[in-house]
């Protein structure tokens, strides 16, 4: 079950440290205040994270840091609060593992296990109990405290809002302060689910992933649960292609300058491309964590462990392909965006399987037939001039290249500890036969139709082909 600690504040640095900050001040904006806020912070950092043997904070004073995280409008109180949340969930993280000690009678060479320790009553950003208030849940803005899943949700759809806010004439602090909220917010439920999914992968207990935020938010009869993947697909698109429009911005940097120092605040203006590049991160970090969790749940019902209180729902990668089918206009922001190689090449796979004749998805191995779902599998049936003519009917040709490119761009991207026969396991074939696979995929792609035109890049792709066969001949 792991162990639970209690984690013990220091109530005479509490009374001394709140002290500089007047809590029933929240509501106003003034310069004594902020300066009041600054100076809190301050000394939050300095009694607790310069000491090399400083406990944690209070949770009284973690409320208060949050707090104005979620309702300040200078960017230095906001920038400063969410830097200091990080650097507190660093110092003092509230789920962790720990090697567990091995039993007199464990031999001396069976491995060594790791066990969960969570710290108990330890503040959170997050509450699901009733005491969270109706009016938080429709504003963020106004209350201060913790989040429900109604309000994580909500927070996810002003994502998407965020290049319509900014290119208003004045540029407000919210579309800033709510993604800086967002990525804090991810950053805790990382931490509090990865190091509960590996303890359930090494003893299979559910109970540690099912008491884990991110699976709580999931389950809550609040939220619409597919609405909340739609909305994080509608974030990372709309999120893209304002960094993308902010990336091909040519204008010098003068004019750049004119143009924002009419809006209300400079700083946020040019803060704001790279906090949009970061939250997009966030949003498909958090997609990638209800996929891993969605892949335990299957394996703890497999073993018996789930209960109806668990709930049953479709997969989230399942819910994203569909969207992508709906909707093509996403499809290449979303990969383009996707910077998770291994899950991007996964499901562009699953994407074209979905369209490619079930008779191509055969392939003949040592005279037999077997059902390669591989990405070496789905490019020989672009090689096969049929499949190819029925596939691109249904996708287009555009789309067709741009799948196939950004799966071989993502399978050459796999992280480098991953060893050659690790890709080959994933890709079915090895790197010289796929890089064939891929040109023959696209001579076939151009045949189908004379006037196909081979897009930029797929172009690109091409090229990294030719030249890594000309390096492994």
């Amino acid at each position: 079950m792991g162990t639970k600690r209690r984690r013990r504040g220091d109530g005479g640095m509490e009374e001394n440290t709140m002290a500089i900050l007047d809590t029933s001040c929240f509501s106003k904006s003034t310069q004594h205040v902020a300066d009041d806020r600054l100076s809190f912070l301050e000394a939050v950092r300095s009694g607790f994270l310069v000491p090399e043997n400083a406990s944690a904070p209070t949770n009284k004073m973690y409320k208060a840091i949050f707090q104005i995280l979620k309702v300040e409008n200078s960017l230095d109180l906001i920038m400063s609060s969410y830097q200091l949340l990080l650097e507190l969930d660093k110092r003092f993280p509230q789920v962790s593992l720990s090697v567990a000690e091995k039993s007199e009678s464990s031999s001396p060479s069976s491995p060594q296990r790791n066990e969960l320790v969570v710290v108990e009553e330890a503040w959170s950003p997050f509450s699901f109990g009733p005491d969270v208030s109706s009016c938080e849940k429709q504003d963020l803005d106004k209350v201060g405290g913790s989040l429900d899943a109604i309000a994580f949700h909500l927070l996810i759809g002003d994502l998407a809002k965020v290049a319509e806010e900014a290119n208003t004439k004045t540029l407000d602090s919210k579309p800033l302060r709510n993604m800086l909220l967002f990525q804090y917010l991810v950053n805790v439920l990382e931490g509090d689910f990865v190091p509960r999914n590996l303890a359930f992968s090494e003893s299979f207990d559910w109970i540690y992933v099912r008491e884990s935020l991110l699976n709580m938010i999931l389950v809550s009869r609040k939220i619409a649960y597919k609405g909340l993947i739609q909305d994080c697909l509608s974030a990372i698109f709309e999120l893209s292609q304002f960094s993308m429009d902010c990336s091909h911005d040519v204008r010098s940097p003068e004019t750049k300058l004119e143009e924002v120092t009419g809006k209300r605040h400079t700083a946020f203006a040019l803060a704001l491309p790279e906090i949009v590049k970061c939250t997009c991160v966030a949003v498909q970090k958090l997609l990638l964590m209800i996929i891993e969790l969605d892949s335990s749940k299957k394996a703890a019902d497999m073993e018996g462990q789930t209960t109806r209180a668990d709930g049953v729902r479709t997969p989230a990668i399942e819910i994203i392909l569909d969207e992508l089918t709906y909707d093509k206009n996403i499809l290449f922001p979303f990969f383009q965006a996707l910077d998770k190689p291994r899950l991007k090449l996964d499901m562009i796979v699953q994407y074209l399987l979905k369209y490619i004749p079930k008779t191509s998805v055969r392939t003949r191995r040592s005279n037999g037939s077997t059902n390669d779902s591989t990405f070496g599998g789905v490019l020989k049936c672009f090689s096969n001039g049929n499949s190819t003519k029925s596939i691109v009917k249904k996708i287009s040709t555009e789309v067709a290249q741009l799948l196939l490119a950004q799966a071989f761009q993502a399978y050459i991207s796999l992280p480098s500890q991953h060893s050659t026969e690790y890709k080959e396991d994933i890709a079915g074939n090895s790197l010289p036969e796929i890089c064939n696979s891929m040109i023959s995929a696209f001579t076939c792609l151009k045949k189908t139709n004379e006037h196909t035109e081979i897009l930029p890049f797929g172009k690109e792709a091409l090229f990294t082909a030719a030249i890594m066969l000309s390096r492994s001949s």
